[in-house]
């Protein structure tokens, strides 16, 4: 399971290229979107993640609480498993039944998007499609395939669920090769105001444990 989160964020992980737009309605909505989350600063999400492998017979979830300052590429995820830190720069990986910090440097290469941006993935890359709107729990929800415009991923679909009326994402569904699934469900978010300090690793923190630098 503490394996599960790392999946997530490498499957988020796309060639950073110009976006080829093929569907008018689609576009339309994610503009949309972009727009709302452009203008937060930092952004609190809870949120459920869930892997799963109908074929291998797999299926995990977990939980946590994601907060984000996508102008500046800062990020921190908090599960039940580990916690991941960043303040655009480095990332601190806090395995918790390992009692270990692994100290990296962010990629902020061309080929690849910081965790501060899932709200956006959609911007480069992409190909996108409308789908039929589909109703949940009496709200109507927008529904755009996505598929990416370079070659070697691991994934061939992102399928993206939004609020049609607060203009949010409400789930994110990536298709594996592998015939694997992979769902991210966004329970709540909105803008928070706290201190820029939450990205930061601070040692007091995390007493007795080992750090381990890997840059």
């Amino acid at each position: 399971m503490k394996k599960l989160l790392f999946t997530i964020l490498i499957l988020f992980s796309i060639s950073a290229i110009s976006s080829a737009q093929t569907d008018p309605k689609a576009k339309a909505i994610l503009a949309a979107v972009s727009k709302k989350y452009s203008a937060y600063n930092i952004i609190k999400a809870n949120f459920s993640y869930t892997i799963e492998n109908p074929q291998s017979k797999i299926k995990q979830t977990e939980s946590g609480t994601l907060y984000t300052k996508s102008k500046s590429n800062k990020f921190k995820i908090i599960t039940s498993t580990q916690d991941m830190i960043s303040d655009g720069k480095s990332q601190w990986t806090y395995l918790k039944q390992d009692k270990e910090v692994n100290l990296s440097n962010v990629d902020n290469s061309s080929n690849s998007i910081n965790p501060a941006k899932i709200f956006t993935i959609y911007e480069k890359g992409y190909k996108y499609v409308s789908m039929p709107d589909i109703k949940e729990n009496a709200r109507v929800y927008n529904v755009i395939d996505l598929t990416p415009t370079a070659s070697g991923n691991n994934f061939f679909k992102i399928r993206l669920t939004i609020d049609k009326l607060n203009k949010q994402i409400y789930k994110a569904m990536i298709f594996d090769k592998n015939g694997s699934r992979y769902s991210y469900l966004i329970k709540s978010l909105l803008p928070v105001k706290i201190s820029e300090s939450i990205f930061s690793f601070n040692p007091q923190s995390y007493p007795g444990v080992e750090v381990v630098d890997l840059r």
